[in-house]
């Protein structure tokens, strides 16, 4: 049986607005997740990403290669400053051609709590017990070896801002 839900925490060692910053300003989000979107993040807000490859790890942007140009589309669910940041997607919707509209979603949530030594983020996508069978076990296959990569990416972010001095 396929898991409902992935779920990923990394410590960050960044102060908690800055961590908030990273994941709600779309233009960083972008940076470290290897996406351009057109517009600012807003509650309620449907958006439209590219997939384009990180700025944070050379090894990482050279696997998004592939996906580079590929269209997506996030619905931005819940803003809670400091606390918490979520959107649906349709995860793992790459096949060129392939209109995924018609499937549910999954949830994603980014969710900050304090911790010893900076903020722990915690990454939950759920909702896969929704996704069509044929697709199901491919996506979350995927996204589970996904979140453990975005984790080392956004800390690799916040890490070599405070190398070169915050922002």
């Amino acid at each position: 049986m396929i898991p409902d839900r992935i779920e990923k925490k990394v410590l960050l060692k960044a102060a908690r607005g800055r961590v908030w910053r990273a994941l709600t300003d779309s233009g960083e989000f972008g940076a470290w997740f290897g996406v351009r979107f057109d517009g600012p993040f807003v509650a309620g807000k449907t958006m439209r990403g590219v997939m384009v490859p990180t700025t944070v790890n050379a090894e990482v942007a050279a696997a998004q290669k592939k996906y580079e140009g590929n269209a997506f589309e996030i619905t931005v669910e819940r803003m809670e400053a400091e606390k918490l940041f979520s959107f649906r997607w349709h995860p793992f919707a790459v096949e060129p051609g392939v209109d995924y509209s018609a499937e549910p979603t999954t949830l994603i949530e980014f969710a900050l709590d304090e911790a010893k030594g900076g903020v722990l983020l915690t990454v939950t996508e759920s909702g896969f017990d929704g996704i069509p069978l044929e697709r199901r076990l491919k996506a979350f296959t995927a996204n589970e070896g996904g979140w453990t990569m975005v984790m080392t990416l956004i800390e690799g972010y916040l890490a070599d801002e405070r190398g070169a001095g915050a922002r």
